[in-house]
């Protein structure tokens, strides 16, 4: 009987046979009980088995980390038997692409998916060159299909349609004498719509076929894209809600006899743990993760079989109770490719539908001890030789690491004085400056990544650190305003997620979570140059673009006045670090004790 005859009760007569058998789930697995046909049939005869495993292989939030990424950045924390932690180096796309051909290998039916933000927010070997590096890269990885996330669109559709369909940069050119071919993969976005023809800027979803196996992949970013990325780059587009999309076309995939579905969902959860391998099911299912997701995961219809989410940079392997109860995976596999997921699904090819209680999966560490895709490191030197005249350059030195870690980080406090210093220069009545810690994308090390020198910063490290091209701008507020703004770190909606804005040596005020709410910035002890902020005083301040424009939350930040438009954030650092550091005298990282924190 075809798939298409297969009515939606028989799916859920199913499930009840598998499940009598089945118990609860465990970490990475709902359970392994299907009837003595089940395995594939390896003897080579004329008839395929009732049920065949199919392999997906999954990541997310590469942000164009060919290269190892360093610091923290490039480690993962991995818990061990006695209960202890020990960090792991991870990332890198020479060891990503042989981690991924080796689990591949005796897997006759094997799938490659990501959870979008391939590209954007990345370092200057792919970010210089528009990430048409990290496209590259990706189709020589042999990724089947992707979501976009909110990343692909930092430089608006227009460019994200070229990533897909290939072209030289309109504005740039051709980088290479053989142009640029594009994606060789599809970019899935279904929730995307354009405004005037209300339909999706790419494909909303994809099915894909092996013989007589078919899983349909539905992609989606989160609904909030517009608060996290800057206004021009989502012109002209509307952003709908997750669940209604993929509920849309899963009807549209099981109309077309495809009743396997994988969603792709740019949207994540926080585990109660950091460590990759952690089980978050040890006390039932979706016990152990927040955020999102879970929500998301609980309303999604039970025709879609499993999730690979991404968006947090959290690292997860859960079971969600899908809405009619059942638990259903769902999987994250960190961020800058220092791991990936491998989920086994079993097709019943009687139904033509997964069976969930027999879905497996477990994130891999992507270390770094195995051998590198001699193809991987072929495409980042070619490309690191076309960016060293401008990455090699030193912009500073250091006399220690400057991290990213913390509700405030000693390199966004960096940061926050180079803008105000840069502020300063543009208008000396400029009074402080508050950097976005999502703009921070990664700290300082000491350690030389080349020739350069231990301590030596050079502009490749600090594109790493701002990627995204934004202006300094400068706008007036009143001081009541401005104690708004930081009320609005912790409400609002901020309030489940704090988002800390990384402040100028000179602004220092008490963060109590304690309390809840805008409560939690204690107003009384919030001090410039050691006064009280006066409400009806102005005050100049210094920020991004892309908090100027209201962007993660900050309304109060897009209805400032005067508005004066600098130069790129990155150019603010370099000349900062050029300005306030030498061989000789190398810059000590800032204390990141602007703002102090009541537990």
């Amino acid at each position: 009987m075809p798939a298409t005859s297969q009515p939606y009760p028989y799916r859920r007569r199913t499930y009840r046979l598998l499940a009598a058998a089945a118990g609860l789930a465990t970490v990475g697995a709902l359970a392994a009980a299907l009837p003595a046909d089940a395995h594939e049939n390896k003897g080579g005869g004329h008839h395929p088995s009732r049920y065949q495993d199919v392999q997906l292989l999954s990541f997310n939030d590469l942000h164009g980390n060919l290269e190892p990424p360093s610091g923290s950045s490039g480690r993962v924390t991995e818990l061990q038997a006695d209960g202890t932690t020990k960090t792991i180096d991870a990332g890198g796309v020479e060891y990503l692409a042989t981690h991924l051909r080796e689990a591949r290998q005796g897997k006759a039916y094997s799938i490659t998916a990501a959870g979008g933000d391939m590209v954007g927010a990345s370092p200057l070997v792919s970010g210089l060159f528009h990430d048409e590096p990290t496209i590259e890269a990706l189709n020589k990885l042999d990724l089947d299909v992707t979501s976009v996330g909110n990343h692909e669109f930092d430089e608006g559709s227009k460019e994200l349609k070229r990533l897909q369909y290939g072209g030289c940069h309109p504005t740039d050119g051709c980088y290479t004498d053989e142009g640029f071919e594009g994606a060789e993969f599809p970019y899935l976005a279904a929730n995307v719509l354009d405004e005037k023809t209300n339909k999706p800027i790419l494909k909303p979803y994809w099915v894909w076929k092996k013989k007589d196996v078919r899983i349909g992949f539905i992609g989606v970013t989160l609904e909030d894209t517009p608060g996290v990325v800057s206004a021009d780059g989502v012109k002209g587009l509307k952003f709908k809600d997750e669940v209604e999309t993929i509920d849309k076309y899963a009807k549209v995939l099981r109309a077309q006899g495809v009743n396997s579905i994988v969603a792709l969902i740019h949207e994540g959860g926080l585990p109660a743990s950091g460590a990759y391998n952690y089980d978050c099911d040890s006390s039932g299912a979706g016990s152990g993760i927040s955020g999102p997701i879970v929500d998301i995961a609980k309303n999604i219809t039970p025709s879609v079989d499993a999730l690979v989410t991404g968006h947090t940079h959290a690292a997860y392997v859960c079971t969600i109770p899908d809405p009619s109860g059942k638990p259903r995976m769902v999987t994250s596999a960190a961020s800058f490719g220092r791991l990936y997921t491998d989920t086994t699904l079993t097709y019943d090819r009687r139904t033509g539908d997964i069976v969930r209680t027999a879905v497996k999966s477990a994130n891999h560490v992507v270390t770094r001890t195995v051998a590198k895709a001699p193809d991987m490191t072929e495409l980042i030197g070619r490309w690191n030789t076309l960016a060293a005249p401008v990455g090699n350059r030193p912009i500073g030195y250091i006399s220690a690491d400057v991290p990213n870690t913390g509700t405030e980080s000693p390199m966004g406090d960096l940061i926050a004085d180079a803008q105000l210093a840069y502020g300063r220069k543009l208008d000396p009545e400029t009074d402080l400056a508050l950097m976005n810690p999502g703009g921070v994308r990664a700290g300082l090390t000491y350690a030389a990544k080349g020739a350069e020198g231990d301590g030596v910063v050079t502009y490749a490290e600090g594109f790493t650190v701002q990627p995204f091209s934004n202006t300094v701008n400068l706008q007036d507020f009143t001081g009541a305003q401005l104690i708004q703004v930081l009320k609005e770190q912790v409400s609002g909606t901020n309030t489940a997620a704090p988002k800390i804005l990384q402040p100028s040596a000179n602004l220092t005020y008490t963060l109590d979570l304690t309390k809840t709410g805008a409560d939690r910035v204690v107003t009384d002890s919030i001090r410039l140059n050691g006064a009280a902020i006066d409400p009806a005083a102005t005050y100049r301040v210094a920020t991004n673009s892309f908090l100027a424009g209201g962007g993660d939350g900050f309304t109060t930040l897009g209805q400032g006045t005067n508005d004066l438009v600098g130069t790129d954030d990155l150019a603010a650092l370099a000349e900062y670090l050029t300005a306030n550091s030498s061989a000789s005298g190398p810059l000590a990282p800032p204390a990141a004790n602007r703002i102090t924190i009541v537990q």
